[in-house]
């Protein structure tokens, strides 16, 4: 399995979460190989982690992570990990 872990600046916290929630979880969700996504929030700055089948399923993600950043969010990383364990 390989995870897209991506960090991002918002500056509008109430829209953007709405945003995510309501477009961005269902079509992450839906995506050919998702396994789980995680997205977190402190302060201004949020971190996310979804975690894919393959590393080309995860390279397919990470190509469309700045796309479908919302207004007033910035994408400021995004890259692909390696999961070597679980729990």
């Amino acid at each position: 399995m390989h995870a897209v872990v991506a960090r991002v600046t918002v500056s509008d916290p109430e829209s953007s979460e709405s945003v995510l929630r309501e477009q961005v979880v269902p079509r992450v969700s839906q995506a050919p190989g998702f396994v789980a996504g995680y997205w977190t929030r402190q302060d201004n700055g949020g971190l996310s982690m979804t975690v894919w089948e393959t590393e080309d399923a995860a390279n397919t993600a990470r190509d469309r992570v700045r796309s479908m950043a919302p207004d007033g969010v910035t994408v400021e990383s995004v890259e692909v990990r390696e999961v070597i364990a679980s729990a």
